[in-house]
């Protein structure tokens, strides 16, 4: 057989990459390298694979050990998820395996994703770049190739495009890349569009790489759940010791260029929070999640009922549209510190049915004490909990008022819940445990002079907390408790008041509602009452 030059075998006058229909004779040792390709990526990669150096140009992919225990992880697993620091090489080692995939796997469907079209495209260059220096028997053929896919032979393809939800909609996708998804715009709707498109098949593959960028967002809770095993995920970490030449001086080096923060960041792989929530980051970062012993209906049980312990159940109620949740957390408030023992969150409920539910588990916690805000549609909850079920273990705002059952949530109460929950939290007095609640403690921000979630996620769990931080100041609480928060309450305002700390200093807007005094420990502290909100 005439040996053909490559130029004559090259794909639209490109000399290194093979065209579709060409046929080759293949030397027994050529069956054998493809052989050992086929069944290795690392050996693949280290062998054949070259990549773009900063100082050395065009080199051979010389993996390092974490980077080969990388590809036989995105092997080895259908849904992968990688933490690593930055410069780490994550991103051309997941290139180098999707090439390996599309080569080796007949009728595959590939698609890089990334926040914008041109870092997706631009990591589809990379792949042709190794395309471009692998022998042609190892090349199936290719049958277009521009710069948003490659299609081979073997009729695997390999599509680039950036997060969007039409991105993918309607294609058969056998593996998803989603590269530092945790920088992706509106991720969570993007993830919940793309994600039934892959986990229908029995052997779909998933990738998700990323450096850490803040908590609650939906890569930071996909990382989390990985790593306790609560999603379908296996996480992969890389630090930022695991890269060669990166030692203690390094480290110091870095961070007087740049900041600890940033280092720890970038580099540390440490989800920070964004520096203006509610809670303070140190203590975010503290806070460890558990699993629920059990779930049902919605409700995860981290705590039984224990015989002659007190209970009360917060309640947030919402209007069952699936937009934003009902909710109830189910605190143990017998000793401090408090413990959270159960959580409620279901955003289609309708408020109609939604008493049934608080009803059975306050009936199981001990006959809980049940404190509901009773703003809009709080109000059904109340009546259908109060005089419905006639469960009268429930917070009555005023015997003499009407529709008075349950909490209005007044800008007042929402400011002093805020703050005494902020400082049960800090100093350890109530114990969080729930992933879903911490997430929202996570985006729970700074918006004007109140706090709000932040764009995109949700308070509904949040707003059970700070109506507990309200009610825990309240006479009623110390009387049904015998543990008196009073004295709490006052040295925070004080705090406060030597910090000036915003949004819960005063700030005068001209309203002016009542001046009051107290009198504690033989000081009289005098309080004027703005609007606060």
């Amino acid at each position: 057989m005439a040996i053909l030059k490559n130029n004559e075998l090259g794909y639209l006058g490109n000399p290194n990459v093979k065209r579709d229909g060409v046929q080759e004779a293949w030397t027994q040792e050529q069956i054998i390298e493809y052989t050992k390709c086929l069944k290795d990526p690392v050996y693949f990669a280290k062998t054949h694979l070259k990549v773009i150096h900063l100082d050395h140009g065009l080199v051979p992919f010389d993996l390092y050990p974490y980077q080969g225990e990388m590809f036989n992880h995105f092997n080895d697993n259908r849904f992968s998820i990688v933490l690593a620091c930055r410069q780490s090489g994550k991103s051309i080692s997941s290139v180098g395996y999707l090439l390996w995939y599309a080569l080796f796997h007949p009728e595959q469907t590939i698609a890089i994703l990334a926040n914008k079209g041109a870092t997706a495209r631009e990591m589809l260059a990379r792949v042709t770049l190794m395309l471009e220096n692998l022998p042609f028997f190892l090349q199936p053929g290719c049958k277009a190739l521009n710069k948003g896919s490659i299609e081979f032979s073997n009729n695997s393809r390999i599509i680039a495009a950036a997060t969007s939800g039409s991105s993918i909609r309607g294609m058969s996708v056998n593996l998803l890349f989603l590269d530092e998804f945790a920088f992706v715009e509106n991720a969570t709707e993007f993830y919940t569009s793309t994600y039934p498109v892959v986990s229908s098949g029995k052997s779909t593959k998933v990738i998700i790489t990323s450096t850490a960028n803040g908590l609650g967002n939906i890569y930071h809770k996909l990382w989390e759940g990985a790593v306790q095993s609560t999603n379908e995920f296996k996480p992969f970490r890389v630090d930022w010791w695991d890269v060669p030449g990166r030692d203690a001086e390094w480290k110091r080096q870095t961070i007087a260029n740049t900041s600890e923060l940033q280092f720890n960041q970038e580099f540390g792989n440490t989800f920070h929070g964004t520096g203006n929530t509610l809670i303070s980051g140190d203590t975010l970062l503290g806070m460890q999640a558990q699993n629920p012993i059990f779930t049902q209906n919605n409700v995860k049980v981290y705590v039984k009922p224990e015989e002659h312990h007190d209970y009360m159940v917060f309640v947030d109620v919402a209007k069952g549209r699936g937009m934003d949740s009902s909710t109830f957390n189910i605190i143990d408030v017998t000793t401090k510190p408090f413990q959270q023992v159960a959580v409620f969150k279901d955003n289609m409920i309708s408020p109609l049915l939604f008493p049934d539910i608080i009803y059975k588990y306050a009936k199981t916690y001990n006959d809980a004490y049940v404190i509901i805000e009773s703003n809009d549609q709080g109000a059904v909850v109340c009546n259908g909990l109060y005089y419905d079920l006639e469960y009268e273990n429930v917070f009555v705002e005023s015997m003499i008022k009407a529709n008075s059952i349950g909490v209005t949530m007044t800008r007042k109460v929402k400011r002093i819940g805020c703050s005494n929950i902020k400082d049960l939290v800090e100093q350890s007095q109530l114990s969080i445990v729930d992933q879903d609640t911490i997430i929202e403690m996570s985006t729970f921000v700074a918006s004007g002079s109140s706090y709000e979630a932040s764009t995109g996620n949700h308070d509904d769990l949040m707003m059970n907390l700070v109506l507990f931080g309200w009610f825990a100041a309240t006479p009623f609480f110390g009387e049904m408790t015998d543990i008196d928060m009073k004295s709490m309450m006052y040295a925070e305002q004080q705090r406060m008041i030597e910090n000036d700390v915003v949004p819960f200093g005063v700030y005068d807007n001209g309203i002016i509602e009542e001046v009051e005094s107290i009198v504690e420990g033989g000081d009289r502290w005098f309080v004027q009452k703005d609007v606060f909100f």
